[in-house]
């Protein structure tokens, strides 16, 4: 669903939530992911409605709180607070993909800068 670098930035941010909860906490969750839910750690990027509800099942309203340790760790990473907008009404999956759209963003920022700088030494280097 994401691409492969925003999902390795995912898949951090969940690990690192997971284990400021205590190692047990994260050893327990992933177990549970893979053996109650099928969901193994590199699918999560492509099943977050299932890890989302899993996490919902496993923890019952404390769910919502390792989706905010999650999101504020993903967002950190990419560039950003996380705050969220109207909770209740914006999902887990929402403020995802809206990490990834700032991910993408940043990426192509750096990445036509690099092609300036690129044109910019090829210019120079052909002036001598």
């Amino acid at each position: 669903m994401f691409e492969p670098e925003f999902n390795t930035l995912l898949l951090e941010s969940i690990d690192e939530a997971l284990s400021s909860l205590g190692d047990s906490i994260k050893k327990t969750t992933n177990f549970y992911l893979e053996q109650s839910f099928c969901i193994r750690k590199d699918e999560i990027p492509h099943r977050i409605g299932a890890f989302a509800q899993a996490l919902e099942n496993i923890f019952g309203v404390g769910g919502d709180l390792i989706e905010t340790l999650i999101l504020k760790r993903l967002y950190e990473k990419v560039g950003e607070v996380f705050t969220p907008n109207n909770p209740g009404n914006t999902t887990f999956l929402q403020y995802i993909t809206a990490a990834e759209r700032v991910f993408r963003k940043r990426n192509i920022t750096v990445e036509i800068g690099e092609l300036v700088q690129d044109e910019k030494s090829i210019q120079s280097g052909s002036k001598l």
